[in-house]
């Protein structure tokens, strides 16, 4: 029996690794909960997996669900306090981080010294602070299991190689609900547009993203902190059919990739289960009914958003932190109809244009500079 925590359980990622519980009760054992602010969700959930420890973020919520779960037996926490708590219950053997934001960082960081594995689904941890997590990893012997459906197939097909013989990493994207216009054509797409993704069922802020392809962005940094390569040796590839999730070229043009519907949960089960695989209900991959896969190359200068991601990465540091912060708030102002939709990539850019740069930035300068590109952002809306 593993016992695991879920950080962001009412999310589509954490409600899907919840759905995998149900599947396999007599192989997984949820012990710990967190959720923003969705109430009505936790208490339902905590009903169901009868976690020992439960987090809210906001202490009214954490009041809130503590009256409604007077009658079980559960600790509820509220806040960073809260997250930083369940990171290191002892029960615990892994950590699914599936909450969305920077601040899955300090309780990724707790876990790890306390030797719990990482079933990693937040992007940020890696983007803004790789050079901490995968040595701190290395040094407390945890594995961090990639949750990402790229980054998963990627991980699947370094399976059984030898890292030092890759040429490099093929990390596909669908190309998202804007794929093939061009930058005019962009100028008047809607919320409602952007929230059209062909292929994926996600949460509304990851899937602006991939519109933008600023998620793509976000993944080649994670892809270059979890294999350990260079940015020049990641390609990526639009391959609008989304079953080939990712491959790895070798030495010898040997090109292995892992294929399968289009379905989060099973990078979610693999990372539960690693190494094993075991049954998972839901479609199966059918070749005959895909019948055609095919291949472009990504027009990073109409989606901006990939291109300013290879440069935050090149310049490194604290800059892929304002890459990310500014996209994060960029984001939440186009969700609120607030801005354009090409106003996101140009408020990244502005905020990478007004940093210099801090080498090698701990936890503190980390959320400094979040906090940085995020006024930057608000600074250049209420300008506008």
């Amino acid at each position: 029996m593993k016992k695991i925590g879920v950080m962001g359980s009412t999310g589509s990622i954490g409600t899907q690794t919840l759905e995998i519980v149900r599947s396999y009760p007599d192989k997984l054992k949820v012990v710990a909960l967190a959720a923003g602010k969705n109430v009505d969700l936790l208490e339902k959930q905590i009903r169901e997996f009868k976690p020992s420890y439960a987090v809210m973020w906001s202490e009214e919520a954490a009041e809130d669900l503590k009256q409604r779960v007077a009658d079980l037996d559960v600790k509820i926490g509220c806040g960073m306090d809260g997250l930083l708590e369940m990171a290191v219950l002892t029960e615990m053997e892994i950590l699914v981080t599936a909450i969305v934001g920077m601040i899955g960082i300090r309780p990724t960081i707790e876990a790890i010294k306390h030797h719990k594995d990482i079933a990693l689904a937040n992007k940020e941890t890696l983007v803004t602070a790789g050079h901490i997590i995968m040595p701190l990893a290395k040094e407390n012997n945890v594995s961090i299991l990639p949750v990402d459906s790229e980054h998963s197939a990627i991980f699947q097909s370094l399976q059984g190689n030898r890292r030092d013989q890759v040429k490099r990493i093929l990390l596909t994207a669908s190309g998202g609900p804007f794929r093939g216009k061009k930058r005019d054509e962009l100028a008047n797409m809607t919320v409602e547009d952007a929230l059209k993704h062909p292929n994926w069922s996600m949460g509304r802020k990851i899937t602006i993203d991939s519109s933008t392809l600023v998620n793509k962005g976000l993944e080649v940094m994670e892809a270059k902190w979890l294999f350990d390569v260079e940015l020049d040796d990641i390609q990526v590839l639009v391959h609008p059919q989304s079953i080939i999730h990712s491959a790895v070229e070798y030495q010898d043009g040997a090109v292995i990739a892992q294929l399968g519907v289009p379905d989060m949960k099973l990078p979610i089960q693999y990372a539960l289960f690693y190494p094993d695989r075991l049954p998972m209900q839901g479609k199966k991959l059918d070749l005959f009914e895909v019948g055609t896969m095919t291949f472009e190359k990504p027009d990073m200068e109409t989606f901006e958003g990939l291109q300013l991601a290879f440069q935050a990465a090149k310049a490194g540091g604290s800059m892929p932190t304002v890459y990310n912060a500014a996209n994060e708030m960029a984001v939440s102002l186009f969700l609120d109809k607030k801005i354009r939709f090409l106003q996101i990539t140009e408020m990244i850019r502005e905020a990478m244009q007004h940093h210099k740069v801090i080498d090698q930035p701990d936890v503190e300068q980390i959320l400094e500079t979040e906090a940085y590109a995020r006024e930057q952002v608000m600074s250049v809306y209420q300008n506008m």
